[in-house]
C-alpha cells in the first residue's frame, strides 16, 4: 500500500509540474495528451489509497489540477460549440464530434434513471446550473429522455450562454424548450422554487468551500421536495471533480448514489438527494 501510494503522489506532483507550466489550456496536442494522463492515472477504482490522508501538499495540487482541468474543458467545449455552431445544417446532428459524448450519453442515462426511481411524477421544468457552451447534459436529456420537459439553463458566463443558445437554435424542438439565463446561481433565489428538479454541474465550485456555498444557497430557495442531482467522484478520481460528502448535505436527504465501475465509460459518481421542508 505505500508503495501504491508514494508512486500515485510521484505520478500527481510530476504531471502538475507539467500543466500548471502550460502557457495556455485551449485544446493543443500537448494539453490533451497532458491531461488524458491525468485521467489515466486517477481512473483506478481499486485502490488502498485514502484521498482524504493524503499530505496537505498533495491536496493542494488536488484543488490546483481541478481547477485546472475545469478551465481546460472550458476551453474545449467552447472551442467544439463554436465549430459546430457555425455549420450550415443543425449542429446538434453533429455532437458526436466531441471524443466523450458517448460517455455524456451514458452518464445521462444513469442519471435519467436515478432521476425515474426517485420521482412520482416527469418534471415539467428543470434546471441545469453551470450549464456552459457545450450544454450536454440538458440536450441529451431533452432528445432522448424528457421529450415535454422545458429545461432552463443557468450559466455566469454570457460568451458560454451565447454559444449554447446559438447550438440550439436551428432545432425547432429544442429551441423552444432551451431556456438560457445568464446570472450567477447565488443571484437566483425565488425563481429556483419553480423547478422540480435542479441538476449541479461538476465544475460549479471548482474547491470544496464553493461547492458548499452554492449546495448551501440552493438548500434555502429550492422547494420542499424538489430533486438536487449532484455530480460528485470516489477514490483517486477526486483529483478530476470535487467528491461531495454526503454527511455534509445539510437540509437535504440522500436517496441514493451511483459510484461508476471502469465498464461505464464516465467518471462522475451520481448523486440524488430531496429538499427537506424548510
Amino acid at each position: 500500500m505505500a508503495c501504491q501510494k508514494i508512486q500515485f503522489e510521484k505520478q500527481i506532483i510530476d504531471l502538475y509540474d507539467q500543466i500548471s507550466k502550460l502557457k495556455s489550456l485551449k485544446p493543443s496536442e500537448n494539453v490533451d495528451n497532458l491531461f488524458g494522463q491525468l485521467m489515466s492515472t486517477c481512473l483506478p477504482t481499486e485502490t488502498n489509497i485514502d484521498v482524504e490522508s493524503l499530505c496537505p501538499k498533495i491536496q493542494d495540487i488536488r484543488t490546483n489540477l481541478i481547477k485546472l482541468r475545469s478551465e481546460a474543458i472550458g476551453y474545449s467545449e467552447q472551442h467544439l460549440s463554436t465549430v459546430l455552431g457555425s455549420l450550415e445544417d443543425n449542429p446538434l446532428h453533429h455532437l458526436d464530434l466531441y471524443p466523450y459524448y458517448n460517455n455524456y450519453l451514458k452518464l445521462s442515462k444513469v442519471e435519467f434513471d436515478l432521476l425515474t426511481q426517485h420521482t412520482s411524477h416527469v418534471p415539467t421544468k428543470i434546471a441545469f446550473v453551470g450549464s456552459g457552451s457545450m450544454p450536454f447534459t440538458s440536450i441529451i436529456l431533452a432528445k432522448f429522455h424528457l421529450p415535454n420537459t422545458t429545461f432552463h439553463n443557468f450559466e455566469i458566463d454570457p460568451q458560454a450562454n451565447s454559444l449554447a443558445s446559438r447550438l440550439v437554435s436551428r432545432d425547432l424542438d429544442l429551441s423552444r424548450r432551451m431556456i438560457f439565463h445568464t446570472m450567477d446561481i447565488l443571484n437566483a433565489t425565488e425563481i429556483l422554487r419553480d423547478y422540480d428538479v435542479v441538476f449541479l454541474a461538476s465544475f460549479v465550485g471548482v474547491d470544496k468551500e464553493a461547492k458548499v456555498k452554492v449546495i448551501e444557497h440552493l438548500e434555502k430557495h429550492m422547494s420542499p421536495g424538489a430533486l438536487l442531482m449532484l455530480r460528485s467522484a470516489k477514490g483517486l478520481r477526486a483529483f478530476l471533480y470535487i467528491d461531495i460528502d454526503p454527511c455534509g448535505l445539510k437540509g437535504f436527504e440522500v436517496l441514493a448514489t451511483y459510484h461508476p465501475s471502469l465498464s461505464d465509460g464516465f467518471v462522475n459518481s451520481v448523486m440524488v438527494t430531496r429538499k427537506l421542508s424548510d
